[in-house]
């Protein structure tokens, strides 16, 4: 191999990783508070709670400035389970838009005609999350031939969440895209929310659950992964806490802007 072409296979190399880490790069100026919200529905409720979703409340959120990320139900869903992200500007906005909200007749008249017949959620869950400086940016998309997405939680050890961020911006992104799995989103928890020095909120998506398995498979035998864990933790241990990844498979409504 001569010079030259040994040069043009490097620039070709190094190409090919920048447009790599500019496919999962966020924009520092992105910051946005996002809301992910958790909605638990009584028995016989749910289809009434999805058809609220669908026909009044997402529309009526963009209306008074709520920005709609995604909307996904998990794959086994006994608990009934709504999953969604909403997107502010900042706290304040999202205070003053819940408010007209709220307040909006339209939405009252749904509210009270979709609960006739008793209430249609039976617990919520909520808390703000901001992009970590590594994220994509979420944006409305169609995948026309279908996936699945995981919504994965990762505990990091005591004191250790800086490094885990580390990690994952340095080496987990780049080896999950080359495994097969799409980069969504990662947020960490606002400084005054539970568990904000330890939680790191992603989600991903495969083209199926069985497709995932492969992917994580591989993953964890590369070379580079191997490499990657065992420099991280080589002071201090491991940078997850014991039992600290939790994963949930989602598909997404068809009210979702985000499939």
């Amino acid at each position: 191999m001569n010079f030259k072409m040994l040069v043009a296979i490097v620039a070709m190399l190094l190409t090919a990783q920048v447009c790599s880490i500019a496919e999962t790069a966020v924009s520092s100026t992105d910051a946005r508070v996002f809301e992910m919200r958790i909605y638990y529905s009584p028995e016989g409720k749910f289809s009434t709670l999805e058809g609220r979703f669908r026909e009044h409340t997402t529309k009526l959120f963009a209306k008074h400035g709520i920005q709609n990320i995604g909307y996904w139900v998990p794959t086994e869903n006994p608990e009934r389970k709504l999953t969604y992200i909403l997107a502010y500007p900042n706290r304040a906005a999202r205070d003053k838009s819940w408010k007209a909200f709220m307040a909006d007749p339209e939405w009252q008249a749904a509210a009270k005609e979709t609960e006739k017949n008793g209430p249609i959620v039976s617990k919520v869950e909520s808390f703000f999350m901001q992009l970590t400086d590594y994220s994509p940016t979420p944006k409305a998309e169609i995948d026309k031939a279908g996936r699945v997405f995981e919504l994965r939680t990762y505990t990091a050890a005591k004191d250790k969440l800086g490094d885990l961020n580390k990690r994952f911006r340095d080496h987990t992104l780049g080896l999950f895209q080359k495994h097969g799995m799409k980069n969504i989103a990662y947020w960490n928890l606002m400084p005054d929310q539970q568990k904000a020095s330890t939680d790191l909120v992603c989600i991903i998506s495969h083209p199926s659950i069985e497709v995932s398995k492969t992917s994580f498979d591989s993953f964890h035998k590369d070379p580079a992964w191997v490499l990657a864990k065992q420099e991280s933790e080589k002071i201090g241990g491991s940078l997850i806490a014991q039992g600290g990844v939790k994963s949930e498979f989602l598909i997404a409504t068809d009210y979702s802007p985000i499939k």
